[in-house]
């Protein structure tokens, strides 16, 4: 190497790390994989299940074992630059999603201003593929007189009723159906659906979380198709027996595929499931149900692994779901 280009290469890693540090949100190049060109961006932002937790491990997972470039977006304290899931109304860095190959999005409730909404809309009028986790079935709360108050996970227009949630994922928020914080869930695959590409590798129980089955209204929508079934349990590990009774007849989807349309725009894929808080991907099956997901909305379920590596990347000791329980002071800095 030349002399003056050992001097500029440390000054340039450098100074792209400094700016790195500065950026409230989580940038991971891609490795070597079969994701590698693809990028993929991460929206977190809820206030209970620790989706800031969740999404900086998948996309971990993600650029390390599978070569996908990830950003993962948060909400940000704007006083602190601080994560803060109480922030509702603030996730910087939407920017990503104008080249972004695939949205995976866990948030809840959120009012976002209208700048950062107008990303999000841009991105679903192009039909591009999502990925929504958990509490993205009521993804948003924006106030009636807003310009994207169509959106809300409640919103009675004739355009999109129920919203982001309904129209695009298959479902908005209904209930819990197993008891919160004290029946767990264990997947099952949905009969006719195991040679789902993105069911590949899974096998019934190998999907447990320790967040319970929400309610959804059966049939789905469209052409919206059951691939797992989550089987409520009586207690809050992967072993325990079901509980017996109408909790489990019939199960509950737990996660589906679906297709969208926004405003008479192009069709888009959708892979949409009610688990994903971080404690739920401590179970590989889980992991794995999400990497899949994420190979088969871009359109690479060709190439999904028979056993795609779901390895944790670093240490990963998820905080329990609760309302105010996030990790005080982090920035996406401190998550390289």
């Amino acid at each position: 190497m030349p002399p003056v280009a050992r001097i500029l290469v440390p000054i340039l890693w450098l100074v792209t790390s400094m700016a790195a540090a500065a950026d409230p949100w989580l940038a991971l190049p891609g490795g070597e994989g079969p994701g590698q060109g693809k990028k993929i961006v991460l929206v977190s932002g809820d206030e209970e299940y620790r989706s800031e937790e969740a999404l900086t491990q998948l996309s971990k997972i993600l650029a390390r074992h599978h070569g996908f470039d990830c950003t993962v977006l948060y909400a940000i304290d704007p006083a602190t630059g601080a994560i803060d899931p109480n922030t509702v109304d603030n996730i910087p860095g939407l920017e990503a999603l104008r080249t972004a190959d695939l949205m995976v999005i866990a948030t809840r409730f959120r009012n976002l201003p209208d700048e950062q909404m107008r990303e999000i809309d841009a991105y679903l009028r192009a039909g591009r593929p999502v990925v929504g986790m958990r509490t993205a079935t009521h993804a948003f709360n924006i106030p009636a007189g807003r310009a994207f108050h169509h959106y809300s996970w409640n919103h009675q227009g004739e355009a999109m009723p129920q919203g982001f949630g309904r129209q695009v994922l298959g479902e908005t928020w209904i209930s819990h159906h197993g008891h919160h914080g004290k029946e767990s869930t264990r997947g099952l695959v949905a009969p006719g659906a195991g040679d789902h590409p993105i069911l590949r590798g899974i096998n019934d129980g190998d999907i447990w979380g320790p967040t319970d089955v929400y309610a959804v209204r059966l049939p789905l929508p469209g052409d919206a198709r059951p691939l797992v079934l989550g089987q409520v349990l009586s207690d809050m590990q992967p072993g325990s027996p079901p509980v017996v009774g109408p909790k489990n007849e019939p199960l509950m989807p737990v996660a589906w595929t679906n297709t969208y349309s926004v405003a008479g725009g192009p069709a888009g894929r959708v892979f949409a499931t009610t688990m994903g808080a971080a404690t739920d991907l401590v179970a590989a099956g889980t992991r794995r149900l999400l990497v899949n997901g994420c190979y088969w909305a871009v359109g690479l379920e060709a190439r999904i692994p028979a056993a795609a590596n779901v390895d944790l990347v670093g240490e990963f000791v998820p905080t329990a779901f609760s309302f105010n329980g996030a990790r005080k002071g982090v920035k996406p800095a401190d998550l390289r």
